[in-house]
């Protein structure tokens, strides 16, 4: 049997002050709190701002328990700037300024340009051979050619299936279900985000899920439900799923997690998830 993570696209969010966390919870106690309830975190932080300062990780490493799961985007300087070639030193001290976390590393990201096609795998070969061979990795591509079940697409899964990399499976059809209308968060995720199709797939050992939802929870629930299945018979068969929850805002991306989490608790037996510790001190008063 395998082991489920559920987490969120950051720990940094003060708008959860309130909710997921305590109303005055001060911010260097986010990440300590936010492992009290959910057990990995996709770690956007590193994807705009590189590696982080030794202090910092280090300081992280205090705080996250043994079981928390850090998947870490590797910096668009690498992956978008750079576009994997001539990145191997960059890359290498990427990874040993996570020394202190290499306990603690589920996948670590590659999330590609959306021009970043099949011409280009033989860089993503080279970037995957590097990989060091005790940290997963998940690739996730946004070309449109990958998505036409075609030969770029088969070239893009051998690759992966040969180097055990999982692909990340990116779902944004519940946000996309309703035109945006006059709302700026759903005008502002659909812009940000890529409408490609959902391609489920497990290419590895840990699959990933990024649920992009609408404000609408009826509709979230209606695109979560097939997954249901599908996460239970992965964990029946021994792998590890990561799911990644996010809203228009992600401010109500906490209550979208454990909402989500109820549902497949109803297929799959799961421990259950900590009450929020801001809802329990709102109900005090």
């Amino acid at each position: 049997m395998g082991e489920f993570h559920l987490g969120l696209p950051m720990w940094a969010n003060s708008d959860w002050c309130g909710g997921l966390y305590a109303r005055h919870t001060p911010s260097e106690a986010f990440l300590e709190e936010y492992a009290k309830v959910f057990s990995c975190v996709e770690g956007n932080t590193t994807f705009y701002s590189g590696a982080p300062r030794e202090e910092v990780v280090l300081n992280w490493a205090r705080q996250a328990p043994t079981g928390f799961r850090f998947c870490f985007k590797l910096p668009a300087r690498l992956t978008h700037d750079k576009r994997l070639v001539g990145i191997a030193d960059e890359f290498d001290g990427f990874i040993a300024r996570l020394t202190p976390l290499h306990d603690r590393l589920g996948p670590l990201m590659v999330q590609l340009p959306r021009d970043f096609g099949a011409d280009e795998l033989p860089n993503l070969a080279t970037l995957l051979e590097r990989w060091p061979s005790k940290i997963p990795c998940a690739v996730e591509v946004r070309a449109g050619e990958f998505f036409h079940k075609g030969e770029a697409e088969r070239q893009l899964n051998r690759l992966l299936i040969t180097y055990r990399v999982d692909r990340i499976m990116l779902d944004v059809r519940a946000l996309f279900a309703t035109p945006a209308g006059g709302d700026p968060r759903l005008l502002d995720a659909q812009r940000e985000k890529p409408k490609r199709p959902l391609h489920v797939l497990s290419t590895a050992d840990a699959p990933i899920i990024r649920f992009i939802g609408h404000l609408d929870k009826t509709i979230n629930e209606r695109y979560f439900h097939a997954w249901s299945e599908r996460l239970s018979l992965w964990i029946k068969q021994g792998k590890t799923p990561f799911l990644f929850v996010h809203t228009p805002d992600n401010r109500q991306a906490p209550q979208l997690a454990r909402c989500l989490y109820s549902q497949l608790s109803r297929v799959q037996e799961l421990p259950g998830l900590p009450d929020f510790p801001g809802e329990q001190q709102t109900s005090l008063f």
